[in-house]
């Protein structure tokens, strides 16, 4: 049996992330060099105050490339109301958060504090870890 692992054992704590008053094609820049689908927003004390997903940005990209508008600030265009996890939440718990939604990354908190993400790929990595090996396959 697979022990128990919660998010703070599994996320990942190397961030990138984003303030509200930056410009909002930079952010999509970062993004798509990246290679993520979306970072926290932090202000200035580092509270989480939104997310910028892709999602977010291509009504961005759109207008920039058909209206050619200059885009805006990245609190314009986040996410404010941010579904997030503690980081004792169990990985099960949070695989079925998953499951049941279209959140494809959720931000950990201890103490009301960003202290990482937990995304998709990294709860499957964990419960695949649990997985029996299946004779018949053999």
């Amino acid at each position: 049996m697979l022990e128990t692992k919660t998010a703070k054992q599994i996320m990942s704590q190397q961030l990138v992330s984003f303030r509200a008053d930056m410009d909002v094609l930079e952010a999509v820049r970062v993004l798509i060099d990246k290679r993520i689908s979306g970072a926290p927003v932090l202000d200035q004390l580092g509270n989480l105050v939104g997310m910028l997903t892709e999602r977010d940005c291509l009504k961005v990209a759109l207008d920039s490339s058909y209206y050619r508008e200059s885009g805006g600030k990245v609190e314009s265009f986040m996410t404010a109301d941010v579904i997030t996890v503690n980081a004792d939440t169990p990985a099960v718990e949070i695989a079925e958060r998953f499951a049941n939604s279209h959140l494809r990354r959720l931000p950990v908190l201890e103490n009301g504090r960003l202290i990482g993400m937990i995304s998709r790929r990294d709860v499957l990595r964990r419960l695949e870890a649990g997985w029996e090996p299946d004779a018949s396959r053999a």
